[in-house]
């Protein structure tokens, strides 16, 4: 205990230990000095015969001897000294006066035949050493300046086992744990809880993590749908790596340099007018995204009401031979008495159109054009042969985790024209969503990079049930903000929260702050200091704070990811979150990419083929429209 007793005992044995070692050195020089001390009669009998004596023993019996001893005495006593510590003394003052003193100390030793010299360099060598051992004790040595960003401080513990089974993906990483680099794994083994890849532009998605994603999972058979927001390099990954493994066909919906086409309202895949709903929700919602945050709104359900209305008729007509996206916009554009009286052959889709042919039999025409003409408009924005050339074929089907016909199929965007081609993108993600999260089918991953350029309508419910199906799905997002901006605050919160796997490059903002409130707080070492005029004393403690803070996510480099993994009841993973660099083989990489195939042209097409197809579709809704009207003159 720090009591005041104690102390004064302490500086009772320190005070003895130093004059035990200053009346050492006086012996000493008494005994080896002897014959000048009588030529200077500083002698005496009584003196003589107390300390002649000492020279016998060993201390005393060599030069070297003796000043080791004095030497350590004062070393013990300056150990044990308490002063006023001081943050100015600098170790450099210290090692001068130390290395100077001993060098004077020991030195003198050779000037043993000069009496007063070698007891004055011995004193001054003494009291030199004596005044740096002083110092050295008395300095404060703080860790306040070496660690100005507390890196080692928000340091901690990470996986470094790694954990494979035949669904994860696993992540050669570095990390820092107090001063020391380490290796470690993000173990993705559990994908199908969800994987939501964030980071600014650069940050190193899709290089450090989404290429990892779609070759692990291709090389453990599973299929696959990819939206390739920047075609082909997501597309040209999962090409050549399907190469290597193969086992799966391979497709895509590229609407400017066409391969494959496929029909997103195939009729056998659409079992109710529910299906017929949910399509016309998500063409509609990806070319307005601003309707999104509108939902509910008379002039949104209505335009929505009215697709729906066209794609449920086309799937009941002769079987749904017309029943495809080109389709629905060309019948569209067909004149009200007409489009009503084609509507009408359809009793299913009554109450759908009743709102709009009261409308128009009571020449409410302001209303009329108010419910349908948004629909149109927008519609109206995909009206290109190409678009339809590739929406009226049917080269494979949606359901791309059959066991039987297991396929990778990518979706090309391009961002020049994303809004448009976002749209019916989504469509075919809205229709593949509703095949693949089925029982008893093949383990399939879905890849969405730049998630925000597409509206996935059910986006949550597809995370929340499809894990028992062997759904895994990736998000890769630029930020919260980005999310929110395009499917409203309540989904992108939902969105953000129900992902089990984060991976997370440098964000700011709102989605650093969220980051860091979910990886947690850790017990972090402080060190403060408090100097007044008498004493200086250092205190340690320890505190909660942040492991990772908002700050320091902000400004991760490229490469450097943080986040936390999910496990499952038979692989458990206690240190699930970590902050790490990913460690890519760039070597390896850049001669993997060398020899990279492109991927082969499927068809080669004609100008005047796609424009038929074009005519064609107008020509369909043409007699279909006449074929109606013609067998039921007065439906209208």
């Amino acid at each position: 205990m720090q009591t005041g007793e104690n102390e004064q005992a302490l500086r009772k044995i320190i005070d003895f230990t130093r004059l035990l070692s200053i009346a050492i050195l006086i012996i000493h020089f008494y005994l080896s000095c002897y014959i000048s001390f009588q030529q200077w009669h500083l002698t005496h009998k009584i003196v003589d015969h107390i300390l002649l004596p000492l020279s016998k023993m060993a201390i005393f019996k060599t030069l070297l001897w003796a000043k080791l001893s004095a030497l350590g005495l004062l070393i013990v006593s300056l150990v044990g000294s308490k002063g006023k510590k001081d943050e100015k003394i600098r170790p450099r003052t210290i090692v001068t006066y130390c290395a100077i003193g001993l060098s004077l100390y020991f030195v003198s030793s050779y000037l043993i035949n000069l009496p007063l010299f070698y007891m004055g360099l011995t004193s001054l060598g003494y009291l030199l050493f004596m005044t740096g051992g002083g110092l050295l004790f008395r300095m404060l040595k703080l860790q306040l300046g070496d660690d100005i960003f507390n890196k080692e401080n928000e340091t901690f513990p990470q996986e470094e086992r790694l954990l494979e089974n035949e669904y994860s993906i696993n992540l050669p990483t570095k990390y820092q744990l107090k001063g020391k680099e380490r290796d470690s794994w993000i173990n993705i083994i559990n994908p199908f809880r969800g994987t939501l890849v964030g980071g600014s532009p650069g940050a190193g998605k899709s290089y450090f993590v989404i290429r990892h994603i779609i070759t692990q999972h291709i090389a453990k058979g599973f299929s696959m749908l990819i939206y390739d927001f920047k075609y082909d390099d997501l597309s040209k990954i999962a090409y050549n790596a399907l190469r290597q493994h193969g086992g799966r066909s391979f497709y895509v919906i590229n609407f400017e340099k066409i391969m494959h086409r496929s029909n997103p309202l195939e009729p056998d895949t659409m079992l109710d007018i529910t299906d017929a709903i949910e399509s016309a929700r998500t063409i509609m919602l990806g070319l307005n995204r601003e309707w999104i945050k509108k939902q509910g709104d008379f002039f949104v359900e209505s335009p929505i009401n009215f697709v729906t209305a066209l794609i449920w008729f086309l799937k009941k007509y002769q079987g749904g031979r017309y029943c495809t996206l080109p389709h629905v916009i060309e019948l569209s554009l067909v004149d009200y008495k007409d489009l009503f009286a084609v509507l009408n052959s359809e009793p299913e889709i009554e109450v759908l159109i009743n709102p709009f042919v009261s409308a128009w039999k009571n020449e409410a025409y302001e209303q009329l054009e108010g419910q349908i003409a948004s629909a149109k408009i927008s519609l109206a924005r995909l009206s290109s042969p190409q678009l339809y050339y590739v929406l009226s074929g049917n080269d494979f089907s949606l359901d791309i985790n059959n066991p039987n016909d297991p396929k990778i199929v990518c979706l090309a965007n391009n961002p020049q024209k994303s809004q448009v081609y976002g749209a019916v993108l989504s469509l075919y993600v809205n229709r593949i969503n509703k095949l693949v999260n089925r029982k008893h089918q093949q383990k399939c991953s879905l890849i969405f990079d730049e998630f925000p350029t597409i509206y996935f309508n059910g986006i949550d419910n597809l995370i929340a049930t499809a894990r028992s199906n062997k759904v895994a799905v990736t998000l890769g997002v630029q930020d919260y903000s980005q999310l929110k901006k395009d499917y409203g605050r309540e989904q992108a919160e939902v969105i953000m929260n129900i992902v089990g796997n984060i991976i997370c490059g440098q964000v700011t903002g709102d989605t650093a702050k969220q980051l860091s409130e979910r990886f947690g707080k850790i017990n972090q070492r402080k060190e403060s200091v408090s100097i007044n005029s008498s004493d200086t004393s250092v205190s340690h403690s320890t505190q909660l704070d942040y492991a990772i803070p908002a700050s320091k996510i902000a400004g991760l480099s490229s490469g450097e990811f943080v986040g936390m993994v999910a496990d499952d009841p038979t692989n458990k993973i206690e240190l699930k979150t970590f902050h790490c660099q990913i460690q890519n083989d760039h070597e390896a990489i850049r001669r993997e990419e060398n020899t990279y195939q492109e991927i082969p042209a499927i068809r080669e097409l004609t100008i005047k083929e796609v424009l038929l197809n074009y005519q064609r579709i107008k020509q369909d809704v043409k007699y279909l429209t006449e074929d109606i009207v013609r067998t039921q003159p007065n439906a209208n």
